[in-house]
Formats: structure tokens, C-alpha cells, sequence
């Protein structure tokens, strides 16, 4: 059994979210929320109180590279989601744990295992 883990969600599509959601619940984590906007999740990572966040590359056509660099300064863990046929990740993102879409639950364990372990 892994850790319990509090994870943020970044992600703009309401089903996926509340899916990704469901997957981590039923691993025991806690969901401390969904972001849609990478405003809303920089506001949630100044503020804290989270071990993990899965980050969706794009949201609402933003990227979320200004995301991934705000958890990277607070030193927290982060999975890089994707639904395929985007960009790579920036170099400086590029050994961060990625996912492919459509999450299963047997993809977001090992990603998140690995994102925390570092």
C-alpha cells in the first residue's frame, strides 16, 4: 500500500478531473482540489498544502509550464498530464513523470510514486 498522498489537481475538463479524482480516492489519496486555469493553480500553489499535483499540459489553451515552475521553486512533486499530440515538455521538465490520457489507474501510481519519490 503506498502512502496517502494530498494532491492537487490542474486539469480543465470537468469529467476527466472528476475521473482523475474517483482513480485517486479510490487509492487512498485526498483530493485538496481541481484547478482549471493556470491562474487558479498558481494561487493554489502559493498557498500550499499539498504533497503532489498532476498538471495537464494545457488548459483552456494556456500551457502550464508557469505551474510546473512554481512547483518547482516550492519544491514540490508534480506529474505532467497529456493527451497526447502536444509539444514536448520544456528540457528543464523533461525527467518529470509524464501521463498519457485517458488516465487509468495503473498509469497514475507509478507516475505519482515516482513524482514524490524525485
Amino acid at each position: 500500500m503506498t502512502d496517502i498522498r494530498s494532491i492537487l489537481i490542474v486539469e480543465d475538463e470537468p469529467l476527466i478531473a472528476m475521473m482523475l479524482e474517483d482513480f485517486l480516492d479510490s487509492l487512498g489519496h485526498r483530493v485538496v482540489g481541481i484547478c482549471d486555469t493556470v491562474k487558479d493553480a498558481l494561487g493554489h500553489v502559493e498557498k500550499g498544502g499539498f504533497d503532489c499535483a498532476v498538471l495537464d499540459v494545457n488548459l483552456k489553451g494556456e500551457n502550464v509550464w508557469p505551474v510546473a515552475k512554481a512547483m518547482r521553486e516550492k519544491e514540490l512533486p508534480f506529474v505532467i498530464a497529456s493527451g497526447g499530440h502536444v509539444e514536448p515538455p520544456p528540457a528543464e521538465f523533461a525527467q518529470v513523470p509524464m501521463i498519457e490520457k485517458p488516465y487509468t489507474i495503473d498509469r497514475v501510481t507509478p507516475a505519482i510514486e515516482k513524482a514524490i519519490a524525485g
